[in-house]
């Protein structure tokens, strides 16, 4: 049986590549590296640059294109054809090793957190799955603005763009985290007694940070994200938010 090996990168930095990753990735006959097309080239190129560092001998790589997901309508039925693709095309690249017992996909962040990797493994019979945690965007994000996750015997809710967009803020959330935003979903919410901490790339050197009062850094942060797109040809960011006085 085949062993498809789902390890966490944290955000691209190569120092947040575990030990335990590292030996995995070492272990693996196989390790598949994502292409999302010609503006998103130097995601591949992270990837190669973790490799070049802490392989200690040649892996043989299978790269392979990622396919777009349909823009329509039904979001979930979208998502679930995109991921039939990608589990094909994981599929296909895994054939060109037919001797492959450890297969390796790096994945951004933690595999566990807000991520399909494990709903598009699923799809792949015969597989055994494991999977190498790491660090997420939301302890990079913290850190790297010095604050707790929570305020004192206070709940978290981790959420998404779209979920915010279309259901606003959580009835009895002091503290929520959003993630997988196209851009600028705290625009629908009432920026009064709101407080945001903002990051993109965290963790790696294009790391940009911005915090303050919600009604204050609101059209900064959102002018800082369209440049930075349009620099990277992609980028990576999340927040957190926080209402009431403990900020």
């Amino acid at each position: 049986m085949t062993t498809l090996f789902l390890i966490g990168i944290g955000t691209g930095n190569p120092d947040h590549v575990t030990g335990q990753s590292i030996r995995a990735l070492n272990a693996a006959d196989l390790i598949l590296i994502p292409r999302k097309g010609a503006a998103k080239s130097d995601l591949a190129d992270v990837r190669r640059q973790i490799l070049s560092q802490v392989l200690t001998s040649p892996v043989p790589v299978a790269e392979y294109d990622v396919p777009q997901r349909a823009d329509q309508d039904d979001y979930l039925g979208a998502v679930n054809d995109w991921h039939d693709a990608i589990a094909r095309a994981w599929a296909d690249a895994i054939a060109t090793r037919p001797d492959a017992r450890n297969v390796a996909l790096m994945v951004w962040g933690d595999p566990s957190l807000y991520d399909s990797t494990l709903r598009i493994a699923a799809r792949l019979p015969g597989f055994a799955v494991k999977v190498i945690p790491g660090i997420t965007s939301l302890q990079a994000l913290t850190a790297a603005h010095a604050i707790p996750l929570n305020t004192l015997a206070a709940p978290v809710t981790i959420t998404t763009g779209r979920q915010l967009r279309e259901n606003g803020w959580p009835s009895g959330a002091t503290t929520l985290v959003v993630m997988l935003d196209k851009g600028g979903a705290f625009t629908t919410l009432d920026p009064a007694d709101t407080h945001i901490w903002w990051g993109a790339y965290v963790g790696m050197p294009e790391e940009c940070l911005i915090h303050g009062p919600l009604s204050q850094v609101s059209e900064a942060i959102l002018a800082t994200r369209a440049r930075l797109r349009a620099e990277h040809g992609w980028i990576m960011d999340i927040y957190l938010l926080r209402r009431g006085s403990d900020v």
